[in-house]
Parts: C-alpha cells; sequence; structure tokens
C-alpha cells in the first residue's frame, strides 16, 4: 500500500525541511496562533521556487470560524488566483453557511477558479452540522480531498467517525486524518480508519538566533518549526 504525508509548513525553513524529509505536500500557511491563515504572495512564491513536491497554500482571509462575508470571499477567490498564478498544485479551503453547512456554492466557485489546481476541504469540515451531508457536499462541490479529524479535536479520538466517513465516500474522495498526528500513533491511526493519506503538523519549537534578548519584554521570541526527525520517523512508520 502506497501511502501520503502532507505537513504544514509556517515559513520557507519548514517547506525545506518538508521536501528533504520526504514528505509528499506541503500545506503552507501563516499564523500558527489563528490556526492558519493565507500565506503572503512572497511567501509563496519563494516557497514554489525551492521545493518540487506538491504545494497547497490554505486560502483562509482570517483565523476564527469559516462564515465569510462577500468582501472576504472576494479576497479568497483573488487568493486563489494568485497560487495558479504561481505555479501551486492546489489549494485548501473550507467555507461554511452559519447553520453548520456546507458553503457549496462558494465551494463550487472556488473549486473552478483553481482549476486545474487540486483542492483540499480542511477542518471546517469537523464544525459541520452533519458530517455525512457535508461529505455528500463537498464531493459534489468537486473537491479531490478533505482533511478531517472526524469531529474531535484529534484524529485518534475522531478514527471512528473517519473510517465511517471513508466507507461512506467510497473512493469518491480522499479523506484525510489530521489534527495530532506523531509517529507514536500514526500506525493506530491508520489501523483504526484504514486511510491511505495523513496529515502532520510535526511540529517544534525553535530558539532565536539574536544574540541580543532584552529580558525585560519577558518573551521567549521562539517560532514554530517543522521537525525533519518527525517526520522522517512518520515517514518510516508508513513504510514498515
Amino acid at each position: 500500500m502506497k501511502y501520503t504525508l502532507e505537513v504544514i509548513a509556517f515559513n520557507i525553513e519548514s517547506c525545506l525541511i518538508a521536501e528533504s524529509a520526504g514528505a509528499h505536500r506541503i500545506e503552507l500557511c501563516d499564523n500558527p496562533s489563528d490556526g492558519g491563515t493565507t500565506p503572503s504572495f512572497g511567501f509563496i512564491k519563494e516557497a514554489r521556487k525551492n521545493t518540487s513536491i506538491q504545494l497547497y497554500p490554505i486560502i483562509r482571509p482570517r483565523g476564527g470560524d469559516f462564515h465569510y462575508s462577500n468582501d472576504e470571499f472576494e479576497i479568497m477567490k483573488s487568493d486563489v488566483q494568485v497560487c495558479k498564478t504561481l505555479g501551486c498544485d492546489g489549494v485548501v479551503i473550507g467555507l461554511l453557511n452559519n447553520n453548520g453547512t456546507v458553503d457549496k456554492e462558494r465551494v463550487k466557485e472556488l473549486v473552478a477558479i483553481a482549476y486545474p489546481m487540486g483542492v483540499t476541504f480542511h477542518r471546517a469540515f469537523d464544525r459541520t452540522i452533519d458530517a455525512f451531508q457535508a461529505l455528500e457536499d463537498i464531493i459534489d462541490s468537486g473537491c479531490e480531498r478533505i482533511l478531517t479529524s472526524g469531529l474531535r479535536p484529534n484524529a485518534l479520538e475522531g478514527a471512528d467517525t473517519i473510517a465511517l466517513l471513508i466507507e461512506k465516500a467510497n473512493n469518491r474522495i480522499d479523506i484525510m486524518p489530521g489534527s495530532g498526528i506523531r509517529s507514536n500513533n500514526i500506525i493506530e491511526v491508520l489501523q483504526k480508519t484504514t486511510a491511505t493519506s495523513f496529515h502532520s503538523s510535526a511540529r517544534i519549537l525553535k530558539n532565536s538566533s539574536m544574540k541580543n534578548i532584552n529580558t525585560e519584554m519577558k518573551e521567549e521570541m521562539k517560532s514554530i518549526l517543522l521537525d525533519e526527525t518527525e517526520v522522517k520517523k512518520i515517514i518510516t512508520a508508513l513504510s514498515t
């Protein structure tokens, strides 16, 4: 069985680590404290220039919920076009109506703008009112993949629901478990869900390279970095 590993990159160094460690796809994001928002034009451009594996920037104009105004949707449409212009392989989106259903018409519009790029529907899915109706709506909208933790805080807790989603999907769309996946639990998630693609942040904190630190500011100045060792461990676990 061939497995796919997607990892998150919040900076260009993490992109380089993702490729060298053997990951198959990068979800490119900014603002980890918000759960990921759209990366800048310059970041996307440099990530594409410096990597050859699949690159999927998230299209999310702000943190918080996934119910967007007309102005925010216009931003999202423009950002999808930017990703296509810069040579990305796909984008990651997620839009909901305020009643917890998938904003199907807007998702379809973004999929059409993105073509021929691929489109992943992200963990907005885990905030839907009915996961199985959302599954059908997303399939009908033309997305190729759903990133989900099974409507639970992490994929291991939601493994039973993920397994049902994979069964219901019946190869019509890829169901990709994500959230809390590490090398020490990925095989358990695999066995419980039968998934063939996985998403991991595999993050560590990197110390500042500054020689001068103003201790009066009472801050550590650490940044999030992809853990190369952890990515390699996940790849090894999936290969054995």
